[in-house]
This record gives structure tokens, sequence and C-alpha cells, in this order.
């Protein structure tokens, strides 16, 4: 029986293609490789099947990369951003290891070691500078990025994420929400558990028939060794956290009002922390899945803090 979820993909693929991005392997290193969508015109369109593309120029626009979170890779999580920011932004679309074609026969599982490689990446596909849009796990492995290597990362968009995971923090927040484990949460085996993590990750009420969550399972939660490991490498006891670093960068955190995982309290608590160069903004009727559910204002939005970054930095 035809996968549905499988099935879109390559519509999806198409859709990307269409606002000006297309897909490339990076080889960071022997055994780690990531995949991305890069601007079209960065790349060479192979005349054959077999050919691979190569890069042949560096982006002549504002760069943005945009890193998704844990239960969707690069294009599925940003479907609904790509084609309102093309036009402006030469846009970068990572798939962090163990999602999409990304891999690596390391043994690092920490937000640390994905921002490394996906830097080392960026640097091969001839980008100097960019500013990054990152969603929950794929926040903290911005924050990281911003962190130790502020000459790249000039400015952030955080959504539904914090700078670090604690001990404590990750258990209120699983017992709040009534999960035993990180990997019950965002790691669903059953159809019951996928319905369980979309009633809390999403605002609105989502409908959809059994056969549907079936094939998303079956499509979108591969690599569950490696993804546990992730999940497990990005807690830190609460002996070993340090004081939020202080970031030179402009930081924008928008947020969706009902978010269920990480709150709007606690997003503005980090406001406080980060200090005078980060602002805040919510948008209502959205929950953790802010960019999927309320497409349309998260864009406007991020295009405008986009906007106003370049006008005051370059």
């Amino acid at each position: 029986m035809v996968n549905l979820v499988a099935a879109q993909r390559p519509l999806l693929r198409g859709l990307m293609k269409m606002a000006g991005i297309r897909p490339y392997t990076v080889e960071i290193e022997p055994g780690t490789v990531m995949s991305f969508w890069v601007p079209s015109e960065t790349i060479t369109k192979p005349k054959k099947k077999e050919e691979k593309p190569r890069i042949i120029a560096k982006p002549s626009k504002p760069t943005v990369v945009l890193v998704h979170g844990f239960a969707g890779e690069g294009i599925v999580t940003w479907q609904f951003q790509v084609g309102a920011l093309t036009k402006k932004y030469a846009v970068y679309v990572p798939d962090l290891l163990f999602f999409g074609g990304s891999s690596t026969d390391k043994a690092d599982r920490s937000p640390r070691f994905q921002a490394e490689c996906l830097v080392r990446a960026l640097r091969k596909l001839g980008v100097e500078k960019c500013i990054v849009v990152g969603f929950s796990y794929g926040g903290m492995v911005s924050f990281k990025m911003a962190e130790m290597y502020p000459e790249m990362v000039e400015g952030m968009v955080i959504s539904g994420s914090i700078v670090a995971m604690s001990n404590s923090l990750r258990a209120t927040s699983l017992q709040q929400l009534g999960f035993s484990s990180s990997s019950d949460l965002l790691m669903p085996t059953t159809v019951k558990g996928l319905k369980a993590l979309l009633s809390v990750a999403a605002h609105k009420k989502l409908w959809f028939p059994d056969r549907l969550h079936k094939d998303f399972l079956e499509v979108m939660f591969t690599n569950r060794k490696e993804r546990s490991e992730l999940l497990e490498g990005l807690v830190i006891s609460n002996r070993d956290m340090v004081a939020t670093p202080k970031f030179p960068q402009r930081i924008h955190l928008l947020w969706g009002q009902n978010d269920q995982i990480f709150k709007v309290e606690l997003a503005q608590n980090m406001k406080e922390e980060l200090g005078d160069s980060t602002t805040f903004e919510s948008i209502e009727k959205a929950g953790h899945l802010v960019q999927l559910e309320r497409p349309c204002v998260y864009n406007r939005c991020l295009k405008n803090f986009l906007s106003s970054f370049l006008v005051k930095n370059h």
C-alpha cells in the first residue's frame, strides 16, 4: 500500500525547487555528511541523473539558515517559510545529523557537535555570514552556533526553544505534559503516541485519519536509536549548568502564545537573561508548531525582523 506521507514528498520537493532552492549533500569529513537545500544559483544543474551538482557560487544575497526541530526534517518544518524568503534572501535549509539524508559515524550526539558540523558545511557552501532561524531542537543548535561562531552568526530568530536543557527543566516540563521521558513525547511509536504529541504541539485540534498517522510514523521517525541519543545529549546536569552566555548578536524570540512545550513565560524569562539585544514577540492562536499553524503571521514577523536587522547592520 502506498505511504501517503512519502507520496507527498515529490510534491514538496517540487515546490521547493519552484521557490528557488535545490538539494545538495556536503561531505564534512569521511563518515559525516549533511544534506541541504541551497539557493539554485549557487550549484550546477546536472544534465544526467547520475551526475552530482557542484558548487559554483557563493550566496549573492543576505543569507538565512532555517534549522528544523525534532519531529520533522528541514523542508517539512519550513515548507511555508521558504517561498516567502527566497526573493530577498539566500535560503539554506539543512537536515541536522540523523534527519533526512544526514548522518555521521562519530559517537558525539551533543548540540555542540551538530553546530560544528553545520558551520563546517555552511563554510564549504561558501557562506561566510548568516542569520539563523532555529525552531525547538534546532533553536538549541542555533544558540550553540551563535556562541561558538559569532563571526558567522550575525543574528538569530528563535521559536519554541531554550539556550540549554537542564535535568530539572526537562523533568518539570515532562511532568506538566504528562510524559515519562523525552523519547515518549518526541519519538512516538504508536498512533496514540503521535496523536498525544500533536495535541501538545499544536494549539488547534488537528484531525487526521489513523492511516495518515501510521504513514507519518513510518516516514518521519527513522534513526530512532541515534535520535534517542541526541535527546540524551541535549540534557546538562544541574551541577554542570553555567550562566547564560552573553551573546553579541541581536536575537528575536518569536513564540506561539499557546506553546505548551516551552511556555511563553519561559521565553519572557529568557529574554531578561539574554539582555537588551533580545526582543520578544508572541503570535496568538498558535502553539509550539507556530510556523506551521500561523505561517502568514509568522512570515510577516520574521521578515520584519530580517529587514530591520539588515537596515541596522549593513
